[in-house]
Order: C-alpha cells, then structure tokens, then sequence
C-alpha cells in the first residue's frame, strides 16, 4: 500500500467511525452529502480521493471536526505536557445529561423556566438551537450560565432546525411533552431505520398507554398522539433506561391523573427531573426507587427556577485524572450517592482519599462531599468490573477504570456489555505503553502497571474513551497530543482549562 492509500484509508475509517458515533447510516450521509451511497463507501474503505471541500462538507454533516478540514478555524487540538503533578481544589459542575433532560421538560411549563449553572457544552448548544427554532426564547443570563427559557403557548415545529436535531441524541426527549401540545408531529433524528427502531420501542413501551404512535422512518420519527387515552394499568419499561424513564415522567407529568411507573431509572438525571417537575407542580412518589407513581396536571404555566446537581462522570473524571499522575487535589461538591460504587472499588484496589461531612446540593435533595485524593499504590481487583443499572456502577464511568486499572499492579477484566465496540476505543491506550488486550466486542483484559510514554493520537469518537486518553496523557512521559477534541467539548467545558489550574500543561492549537 502506499503512503497515499495508507492515508486514505486513514482518513475512511475516522469517517466511518463519526459517522456511526453519530448514528446516521451510510445512505443518510450520503443524502446529506448530495452523493450516493456507493461513493460514501468507497470513501470509508479509502477507494476515493477526496477533496477538501468534500472533507469539510463531511465534518459538517457529521457535527464532527474529526475532519473538518478547508474551513477558515479547522479543528481544534490538545498538546499536553506530561509528568506533572496536579495540586489544589476544583468545583465539580453540574450534570450534563440532566440539563438536557430539562431543557427537554420546559416545554411542559407556558411559562417562565429559570436552570441554574448549566453546562455550556456543545450537546446543549443542539438543543437550544432547536428549541429556538420551534419559538422557544432562550437567554443566557450571566457569566454563571443560568439559562433562561420562555415557551410561547403555540409552537412552530414544521420550523425546526433539522441539522441541529439530528446532531443530539436527546432529540427523542421531545416526545413525551410534545404529544400533549399537538396531535402529530415529526422529528428529525440521527439513527438509519434498524438503529430507529431498535431505539424508538422501549420508548413505545412507556408512551404507547397515553395514546402515542410512532412510525420510525429512514431520519424521521411521524408520531401521532390519540387525546383522551390514559395508562389502565402500571406502565412497566422492557429497559431500565434514563432517557426511556425520562419520556415516562414527561408524559405522565401532563396526564390528569395517576400513573405508575415500574422497573424506572433511579440515575442521578432522572431524580433530577423528578425533582424540577415536583417544582412544576406534578407530584412524584418513590424518587429514587424503581418504581414512580406520577400525579400529573393538565395545564403547567407558571415561574419557575431550577437548579441541577452536579455531574457524576465529571466527578470521575477528576478523580482519575488525581489517581493516574499520583496527585492530592481536593475535588468539590461531588454528588457521593451516584460515587460510592466507584469509591469501594477504589478503595479495595488500594485508593487513598479522605471525604468531608455530606451538605446539599442547590436543589435541595442531592448529597454532596468533598474528596481529597492522596497518592496510592494500587493493585487490580479480585473480580472483573462491570457496570450496572443505579446504584450499580454507572455506564459512563467503567471506561476511567481502564487507565486506572493500567496503572494497578496485576491484571484486570472490564466488560462493556452495554455498548457494541466501545471498548475498541480503549486498545488507543496502547499507544501510550498501556497492555490492554481486547478479548471481545465488550471486554478488555488490562495488565499493569504502565510506564506511560507520550504519542500523537486522533480523538476516538467516543466521549468517555476520549478523555480516558487525554488523562493518560497527563501521566505519559514527554509531550503527546491528542487532536480533534470536538468530541470532548460536547460533554465537558472548559475541561483543559480547568485543568491547568490544577497544574496540568494543556496548550489548544489549531493547524489553520
């Protein structure tokens, strides 16, 4: 093969993986490219020269700056400086995923709906851009990211920013308040027909007792709400998803009468939402439990102001990044009932840290601790580490125990039996003198520890392993640089900034 083939090929793969990150098939891609099907396959399999116009055309399509090239900014990077030690205290902010279940649930209220410190990441950014478009007046308020949003009684939505909703997952949030304001609708979403199915049914399951149909078309969800139908029984979900429990409570919010919802997400967004729509008005028994029993309102118009908890995965994060450079920094405000899981696994692999007294969250409800990290030796677990269903390990934080689990003395098994591939993502660590060998689609075996050495790398399109290698980086020898980091801005903010201040070498740059 030559260099030329050897970069082509490159260049496919990248786009077939952001392209499947972003759940769109190769026609619908294709569609958005004003190209065929044939042409976007040769192009993933690197059989098609491309041109830069092409290359910007596909990162615009694909909301990834993987490969957004020709553009007049052109995708961003990171350099890191590594070897450093971290020091100080940071503030964890709030939760990502329960700010666009919220934003979501403001189209409940005809009113005036204050959230408080919102992440100002880019997968809120999709959301307010739809939101917009339909007549939502949306406002930032000040520097401490309160949001702002007034619902009109009437939405547009034939006006909808499609772009923008194919590009957040959340999208389907909008199917629990919307059935309530208008008979049938449609929204865009990011999933080909297969993948649109598989995700609409558990959502069925929970909105199909209030009158809702939904037809799941190559890009578009046709749904059609019957009024005047009601659950005759306990809605009992196939999935104990977050966002399927979620379409749950903003249905039942707006029914006129009891609904009970079993085998329901007690996750941390979840409660959160519970908790904003009690403020609403809507009462909410069992919050935190796996079954919730909704006494709804039929009209919600009123003032409102919410404050979501804090982030979880974010508190993680931070966390890993104190264990992996063997540094003592006090992470703040982390929301300890959606940790102690993780925190016991640390513990018996030998993790060190001293925890303050639990004080509450703004919103009134979630425990709050300070954790100061202490430099630990540690050693691999017993057991293989998995995740389950709250209060189980959290999904979105097994990846963190890969970097870790490379550091640890012995040998670890990390089974993803959630998601298809992701662990793929993790072999990346390799590259930086980690030993994670991949024995399946779901589970790597990790062998430590690891002598980290610094490398340049292309961001994975997935957002968890993505960071994992950033703070492998932190630990690596020598400078590495981890580049188009757009994946990371959508589920963090500012997370190389907050970093540096904790003493970390994090440069962003740019080719163009």
């Amino acid at each position: 093969m030559t260099e030329s083939d050897n970069y082509l090929a490159r260049i496919g793969t990248l786009i077939r993986d952001a392209r499947q990150h972003s759940g769109l098939t190769q026609a619908q891609l294709a569609a958005e490219l004003r190209t065929s099907q044939s042409a976007v396959n040769r192009i993933e399999k690197g059989q098609q020269n491309l041109t830069l116009d092409m290359l910007a055309r596909i990162g615009s399509a694909l909301d990834s700056e993987l490969v957004s090239v020709g553009t007049t900014t052109g995708p961003s990077h990171l350099r890191v400086k590594g070897g450093t030690t971290l020091s100080g205290s940071i503030d964890v902010k709030s939760s990502k995923n329960a700010g666009v279940a919220l934003l979501c649930a403001a189209l409940l209220n005809t009113g005036t709906t204050v959230l408080r410190k919102v992440a100002r990441i880019e997968e809120v950014n999709r959301l307010l851009e739809v939101l917009e478009s339909i007549g939502v007046k949306t406002t930032w308020l000040n520097d401490q990211n309160d949001l702002e949003l007034v619902v009109p009684e009437d939405l547009d939505l034939r006006a909808m920013d499609a772009a923008a909703a194919r590009r957040t997952r959340s999208i389907i949030m909008f199917l629990g308040p919307l059935m309530h304001r208008v008979e049938e609708f449609e929204l865009p979403y990011a999933g080909g027909c297969d993948l649109g199915t598989r995700t609409v049914e558990p959502h069925m399951t929970a909105l199909r007792p209030f009158g809702l149909k939904v037809l799941a078309t190559d890009g578009s969800y046709h749904a059609s709400a019957a009024r005047g139908v009601a659950p005759e029984r306990p809605i009992v979900l196939t999935e104990r998803g977050d966002t399927v429990t979620e379409n749950a409570l903003l249905a039942a919010a707006r029914h006129d009468g009891v609904t009970v919802i079993r085998n329901a997400s007690p996750n941390y967004m979840v409660q959160d939402l519970c908790f904003f729509l009690e403020k609403l008005g809507v009462r909410i028994e069992g919050i935190g439990t796996t079954t919730l029993r909704v006494t709804g309102k039929r009209d919600i118009r009123g003032d409102v102001d919410y404050a979501p908890s804090e982030d979880p995965i974010e508190a993680m994060s931070l966390i890993t990044a104190a264990i992996v450079t063997s540094s003592q920094i006090t992470v703040r405000r982390v929301p300890i009932e959606f940790m102690e899981i993780e925190l016991a696994l640390l513990e018996e692999m030998g993790f060190r840290y001293d925890r303050s007294a639990e004080y509450l969250a703004e919103n009134g409800h979630t425990r709050l601790v300070d954790i100061t990290t202490h430099p630990s030796k540690l050693k691999a677990p017993i057991d293989k580490i998995h995740p389950m269903p709250f209060p189980g390990l959290n999904i979105d934080n097994l990846p963190f125990f890969a970097v870790i689990a490379a550091t640890a003395e012995g040998q670890t098994m990390l089974h993803d039996w959630v998601y298809e591939n992701r662990a793929i993502y993790l072999t990346e660590l390799n590259k930086l003198g980690a030993q994670v060998k991949l024995l399946d689609p779901h589970r790597v075996l990790i062998e430590g520890p690891t002598h980290w050495s610094g490398t340049e790398l292309v961001c994975p399109p997935a957002l968890r392993p993505a960071v994992v290698i950033l703070i492998a980086m932190l630990a690596a020898k020598g400078t590495s640089v981890l580049r188009s980091v757009y994946v990371i801005n959508r589920g963090y903010e500012d997370l190389a900034l907050r970093l540096n201040a904790l003493g970390a070498e994090i440069e962003t740059f740019r080719d163009i």
